[in-house]
């Protein structure tokens, strides 16, 4: 009664440190130690269950338990420091599946002893769905964020096959559960179509949708986690699955209003730009010219302005120039200018992803300000600094109906004084289409590598 009281309680304190982290991630000051506090937690939790655990365990099992946390604890260290921030995108994606992997393995040992009981049964094969799902599912999204799958797959008709292979996974599992069935042959079945049918969901989905593919399979991975703490009657299991199911279920929430999709057309619906889409965009030609302008002018233009708002976008990542556009941001600043940036929530390839790149410079959290509260100021602003941001400022989304992107709320950047845009091409975003903005008359392109360009500009501006 003494160890279940203990280790009880240590499973609350626990639970008690998933939730304050995951209350303090939700401000950018506070992430980091929240961050910590959540890990704390999860420490404590397994060294109490390895020490206070009183039921009879083989010494070699403890072995492989301390050989696993090292060997994680080393690889995970060394990738998360070692990762640059363009890569993050991968890397969540890549740890969420391993989340995933190891709820459906835990389903796949756990079966042949919960032989009979039909409830444990279908929170076995529940959680091996779920898992394998979220396992296959990440690393597709991984290998797309990587570039390794560089394009949409389509199967033949790939939204009927794909409804009519979850519909038939979930009667087979039905069928695992309530027929009492000890088979391990129909279990594996159902993990590889599990399997195929994660790989099936995420592979004909375009890249302007990953960012909530990313945050649905991360509630998919919180909710076999939930599933297995439910099984073993464990509180911190259930509580830390709970918490990471719901909270990607509101970020996938989150992430469909600003992509203008709901929830049961992520499921069921189609994923991206279909074809069909695409050929309708590219019928109706962009009038107009491009208008081309040189870092000097850009910062004569800036040293007169009163109020700058930055947009920065995925090319920022990819050219690391978080730190010079903080350095610019800071030199615009001492000249008496308000910047601000303007932070779109499916900017970049993950959620929040432009925050996080911005927080590695220390930029002031108080000057990163989100969609809804910053386009109202932009009819106000001298010039608006667009860098290798591209669909979340594309006006088509509001003028033009055949666009894949149109009623996706953006960035309503056309309406500033000024917009300079940094880009390294014209190639297009990730949803592959021709922005409408590129075209306007307020619009000057300034091309280049982003990290370069911004130099020149700080040098230009010191200059003044």
């Amino acid at each position: 009664m003494e160890y279940i009281f203990s280790l009880q309680f240590i499973y609350l304190i626990a639970s008690m440190t998933y939730i304050l982290g995951l209350k303090m991630l939700g401000k950018p000051e506070s992430a980091r130690r929240g961050n910590l506090i959540a890990a704390a937690g999860m420490s404590i939790a397994i060294l109490g269950t390895i020490f206070l655990y009183q039921g009879e365990v083989p010494t070699f099992i403890y072995v492989l338990i301390a050989v696993a946390i090292v060997i994680g604890t080393i690889l995970g260290w060394m990738i998360a420091k070692k990762v640059a921030m363009t890569k993050m995108p991968e890397l969540v994606s890549l740890f969420n599946g391993m989340g995933g992997a190891s709820a459906a393995l835990i389903g796949l040992i756990e079966f042949e002893h919960y032989t009979g009981k039909t409830l444990s049964i279908a929170t076995i094969v529940a959680g091996i769905i779920i898992g394998s799902i979220s396992f296959s599912g990440s690393m597709i999204a991984w290998a797309k964020l990587n570039g390794t799958l560089k394009k949409p797959l389509r199967l033949p008709k790939y939204n009927l096959l794909n409804n009519l292979v979850i519909i038939c996974l979930i009667i087979f599992a039905a069928y695992i559960a309530w027929s009492g069935s000890d088979s391990q042959l129909l279990l594996y079945v159902l993990f590889f179509v599990a399997l195929a049918y994660g790989i099936l969901f995420v592979l004909p989905i375009g890249g302007a949708d990953m960012p909530v593919v990313i945050s649905l399979l991360n509630s998919f991975t919180g909710l076999a986690a939930a599933l297995g703490g439910f099984l073993y009657g464990n509180m911190v299991m259930l509580t830390g699955g709970i918490l990471v199911g719901s909270a990607g279920t509101i970020l996938t929430f989150a992430m469909c209003d600003a992509m203008n999709r709901s929830l049961v057309n992520v499921i069921f619906g189609s994923f991206g730009s279909s074809d069909e889409q695409v050929g309708d965009m590219d019928s109706q030609t962009i009038t107009g010219s491009i208008k081309k302008t040189t870092v000097s002018d850009v910062a004569i233009l800036m040293n007169y302005s009163q109020r700058i708002i930055i947009v920065p976008g995925y090319g920022l990542a990819v050219a690391q120039a978080q730190h010079a556009i903080h350095e610019l941001e800071q030199l615009l600043a001492s000249k008496g200018i308000e910047v601000k940036y303007a932070i779109h929530p499916v900017a970049g390839r993950m959620p929040g992803h432009m925050n996080v790149l911005l927080a590695e410079t220390n930029v002031d959290y108080d000057k990163l300000v989100e969609m809804e509260d910053v386009n109202p100021e932009f009819k106000n602003t001298d010039v608006v600094f667009v860098v290798g941001a591209n669909d979340v400022v594309n006006p088509a989304a509001h003028t033009n109906p055949s666009s894949p992107i149109y009623g996706m709320p953006i960035l309503e950047v056309e309406n500033a004084k000024n917009i300079i845009i940094n880009k390294r091409s014209m190639n297009p975003g990730y949803a592959g289409i021709e922005n409408e903005l590129f075209y306007n008359q307020k619009t000057s392109m300034l091309f280049g590598d982003a990290k370069a360009v911004i130099q020149s500009l700080i040098s230009e501006l010191k200059g003044m």
